[in-house]
């Protein structure tokens, strides 16, 4: 991993390469026990804060503390606050929850339900800041509506139920993403507000104890079986895992009032939380991308959080190595502004939890890491105060010292993952002029993939110029066989090859071999084979392709070499290039070589809101077409910085 200064990791990553089966298998990852293997219930039953003595955070009854926060704070807490007072609560019908079924449209109901949840939010949140009672009533309806609910999750999980999907079974309590986070913002709510809540009925926190015990706790005492969890196989587990667990620690260690079940359960979670870890490489590299590294590794750091919390900081997990390489790999893909290195089901500006960045790095020293976290929260605003209840309020009691962190932005020179084959790079250490590469390797199989072996981004002075597209609005095909029919999950809409009319296919087996990342006075660059990501209908028996960013003269290189096994049914062999870029004007920054290169340009429709938001209304597909390309042929593209 290099970030700057070489490591030995670095210095035995430059001239190795990785073969073909360097890369850990998904589907048969080995067990560590990292986090569980020197904590056995038994031994966190004797350093676990019991109930009556901790708290993630000051009770409403502590005015001292709540009065204490900065004055914008307390002020934002008490507009949301005053404006959710005045609004209505939302239905959940069954006909919505029933068209994820029906028509693959899970946005409408998720849309009232997450209504509810900001809402009742927003109510405590207020009511905390304030502490006059004047919120109360409508917390009690939102915490009464919430317990009445049939399921707290999301129409497009309920797979995971065994009558599958339609309407949930009431008698089968399915532990998904939003059931957990659900329960966490109940048990919230009932540790900052309980007297309070007793004020207005006891009926209301005896509540929230039964729902959040039939719910949360008692399956995930008792069930082994839900994927995510990673006792069911040896296939790696991707951000449910940490974040669920994230969110059910927090049930168990505010709700559950028996000491040794207490201790069970927070034993079962880090054994849980160790499936998680054992799918990282040492590098700390998210496959998933930093889209889902807010919720990958930010709830991981969340999870030891709690623990550090409950436990007085008995628990050392923070000097972990992969804990801290897991934190850094956020601030390694942080190109410039809000663009980030978006390979995967991510967006090319995912937001950061700026709070959590921040901590995060305090927690293991990272002043880089740190110091993003606190531009975040001057640059995306929106982002700064979380997107849950307990990331609220942790961040707002976290603001004051947010605000006195100095703001900057990493610009990392050069980053290597070798486990998930994934270089980055710039001009100079510590600045956005200038060209910016990022490159991948990998296979077809990651979590949230993209067909997408040997893709690669560029930008110059922190703007893009090649990219990325990222992903559309989630429906029920994105998570389907019928993935790879939507065009954003294909590599003809990356920066990929299409040979003989052939894009690269799904699975485990299409991946890249012979992966080198070099480094060396002038530049860096990687390189690799990737035929093998193509179908046998490629007809191809060798493409090498190497990426460079040329240090000496602000510019990136793709070279690529081609073999051919044979002709095509024409008798010829077409090679495309695709390119895809966000303005036509960037190809004037493009100058490229290749036997019989035709340039071809599609003007592709945004229509989805998802990508709208990122790049306007249209992006652009340039195709170096070689449509009768010799058995052996090079072509090279050079990308002025």
């Amino acid at each position: 991993m290099s970030q700057g200064l070489p490591t030995r990791r670095d210095c035995l990553a430059l001239a190795a390469a990785l073969p073909a089966g360097a890369l850990q298998r998904r589907d048969d990852v080995a067990e560590h026990r990292r986090l569980s293997g020197d904590w056995p219930a038994a031994r966190l039953a004797g350093i676990l804060k019991s109930r009556k003595d901790w708290g993630p955070c000051p009770s409403a009854t502590d005015r001292d503390a709540w009065q204490s926060l900065p004055d914008p704070v307390r002020q934002e807490a008490l507009d949301r606050g005053e404006k959710a007072w005045k609004g209505d609560w939302r239905i959940l019908r069954a006909s919505e929850f029933l068209e994820y079924r029906r028509e693959g449209n899970r946005s409408r109901y998720e849309a009232a339900r997450n209504a509810r949840r900001d809402r009742l939010s927003d109510l405590a949140a207020a009511e905390c800041v304030e502490g006059k009672g004047r919120f109360l009533d409508e917390i009690a309806n939102g915490v009464w509506l919430t317990c009445e609910e049939t399921w707290w999750g999301v129409p497009a999980h309920l797979s995971a139920q065994k009558r599958g999907i339609g309407l949930p079974d009431v008698t089968e309590p399915v532990i998904d993403l939003f059931a957990a986070e659900t329960g966490a913002q109940l048990a919230w709510i009932e540790h900052v507000l309980g007297p309070k809540l007793d004020e207005v009925s006891p009926l209301l926190r005896e509540r929230i104890r039964i729902e959040i015990g039939r719910r949360i706790l008692d399956p995930y005492e008792k069930r082994d079986d839900f994927g995510w969890m990673g006792f069911a196989s040896r296939s790696a587990v991707n951000n449910w895992n940490p974040w669920i667990n994230s969110n059910c620690l927090a049930c168990t260690l505010i709700i559950e009032p028996e000491p040794a079940r207490r201790a069970a359960l927070t034993a079962k979670i880090l054994r849980s939380l160790d499936r998680f870890l054992d799918g990282y490489h040492e590098d700390g590299g998210c496959d998933e991308g930093p889209g889902y590294w807010g919720r990958a590794g930010a709830s991981l750091f969340e999870n030891l959080e709690l623990l550090d919390s409950a436990t007085g900081g008995a628990v050392p997990f923070w000097e972990m190595p992969l804990v801290r390489e897991i934190g850094r790999y956020i601030y390694r893909v942080h190109i410039a502004g809000d663009w980030f290195v978006n390979f995967a089901d991510a967006s090319a500006k995912p937001g950061l939890a700026a709070d959590l960045v921040s901590r995060y790095g305090e927690r293991i020293g990272d002043e880089r890491m740190k110091s993003l976290g606190a531009w975040a929260a001057r640059n995306q605003p929106g982002r700064s105060r979380g997107d849950s209840l307990p990331r609220r309020i942790q961040s707002m009691f976290h603001a004051r010292e947010l605000e006195r962190i100095a703001p900057r932005q990493p610009f990392v020179g050069e980053a290597w993952f070798p486990g998930i084959q994934v270089m980055t790079a710039r001009l100079r250490e510590g600045s956005a002029e200038g060209a910016y590469v990022a490159a991948q390797g990998g296979h077809n199989a990651e979590s949230h993939n993209h067909n997408d072996v040997g893709n690669f981004v560029v930008f110059r002075d922190g703007e893009p110029l090649l990219i990325d597209v990222g992903v559309e609005t989630y429906s029920a095909k994105t998570f389907s066989s019928r993935r790879y029919e939507i065009w954003t999950m294909q590599s003809a809409y990356h920066n990929c090859p299409t040979v003989n009319g052939v894009m690269q296919g799904a699975g485990r087996q299409f991946q890249a071999r012979q992966v080198e990342f070099r480094r060396d006075a002038a530049g860096v660059e990687l390189d690799m084979e990737i035929a093998g990501a193509y179908p046998a209908e490629a007809r191809l028996e060798s493409w090498r392709r190497r990426i460079r960013l040329d240090r000496a003269h602000n510019e990136v290189i793709i070279h690529d070499s081609a073999r051919m096994a044979r002709r095509g049914p024409s008798g010829k062999t077409e090679v495309t290039l695709n390119l895809m870029m966000p303005s036509r004007e960037i190809m004037n920054r493009l100058r490229w070589e290749g036997p019989g290169i035709e340039a071809k340009v599609d003007e592709i429709p945004v229509t989805d809101s998802r990508l709208r938001s990122v790049w306007g209304d249209h992006l652009y597909r340039v195709r170096l077409v070689s449509s009768d390309a010799p058995s052996s042929a090079s072509w090279i593209l050079r990308v002025a910085g």
